[in-house]
């Protein structure tokens, strides 16, 4: 069985608020942990009305305190947002809690728009020097060397795994010099896939972290007991795809009966391409979806994505892929 794990979009609901969307992720995260999943992250986004998990290492101390084993981590930090000695510290602050479960996924875009990057007091340039931030930020968590006037307290000696997050060749070609596990963003840009992690598997260099190359692959799975329950539980992520093309960005809605109601012809197809990737429906229809992605892209994790409106639904869509990735059954109870 592959390793599956979880990415959170933390999303703010229609007719909820931002309590209501990080308590919403904690008890998701506590469920998954019960289920058995590998990992838990959530992603840095600033100036989306829908997504809660801006101060991303804040949200992540919250979801922590209600799991017991799960690892939990960014998926990622925008890494030229900020200065790496900040994430060093923050994030050697949540290993000192939570050790041996905390995870950081650093990411070279901005997460947000131009108007928010510069509310970040960023340099627009930043992100060109993102593989040397990389590894200054590895040298803060590392354990300190004689003579070292600068340290991360809390950070220095943590040595928290760091992960490099792409959606293009440029990432698996970092994390492949650097020794680095590589996580692609298949779940919204699936067309660079596979050539990223051919890449990624063909240059890798072995590190003090990692041995040998490890690829987690983003996907959309949304299950439920039938193939037509789960394409209307879709239509939430595709009306998200369908606003995001309109600049719109806007909370969390309700699943409709018809998507061809919402979004255009135009539209349809640029959110098609974008989630060409997902696998909707019924546990059979789930279960061969995953089986067959899993062959063609060798992967050593899939990190699911499953953004669905309604909590119960989500909790119950968590079970599922669970169930028939790995032919256990779940209590839905836990």
């Amino acid at each position: 069985m592959v390793a599956l794990s979880i990415l959170d979009l933390v999303r703010v609901v229609e007719g909820g608020d931002v309590k209501q969307a990080l308590d919403a992720s904690r008890d998701l995260a506590a469920h998954a942990d019960a289920l058995g999943y590998t990992r838990f992250w959530v992603a840095e986004h600033h100036n989306m009305p829908g997504i809660a998990s801006a101060a991303t290492a804040v949200t992540l101390a919250h979801v922590a305190a209600g799991t017991k084993r799960i690892r939990l981590g960014a998926g990622g930090i925008m890494l030229p947002n900020h200065a790496p000695y900040i994430i060093a510290e923050q994030f050697g602050t949540l290993a000192s809690l939570y050790p041996g479960r905390i995870d950081l996924g650093l990411g070279r875009a901005p997460g947000t728009d131009q108007i928010a990057s510069r509310a970040l007091r960023r340099d627009p340039m930043s992100a060109n020097s993102f593989p040397q931030d990389v590894l200054e930020l590895q040298a803060y968590l590392a354990p300190a060397q004689d003579g070292q006037r600068l340290r991360a307290v809390p950070g220095m000696g943590t040595q928290v795994p760091l992960w490099i997050l792409g959606s293009s060749t440029f990432g698996a070609q970092l994390a492949a010099e650097l020794g680095l596990p590589y996580a692609f963003a298949s779940h919204f840009a699936p067309e660079m896939l596979m050539p990223a992690l051919q890449m990624y598997r063909s240059r890798f260099r072995p590190s003090a972290q990692l041995e040998r190359p490890h690829a987690m692959v983003g996907v959309n799975v949304i299950a439920a007991d039938s193939d037509a329950a789960a394409r209307r539980l879709a239509t939430t992520q595709q009306m998200s795809f369908s606003d995001l093309l309109r600049n719109a960005r806007g909370l969390s809605r309700p699943p409709i009966d018809d998507i061809e109601t919402y979004w255009s012809p135009a539209e349809k197809m640029q959110a098609g391409r974008m989630l060409a990737r997902s696998i909707i429906g019924g546990p059979e229809t789930v279960r061969a979806g995953i089986d067959a992605l899993v062959r063609e892209i060798g992967a050593d994790e899939l990190m699911i994505v499953s953004d669905i409106y309604d909590q119960q639904a989500r909790r119950r869509s968590l079970s599922l892929i669970m169930e028939t990735a790995g032919g256990t059954q779940v209590d839905e109870a836990a």
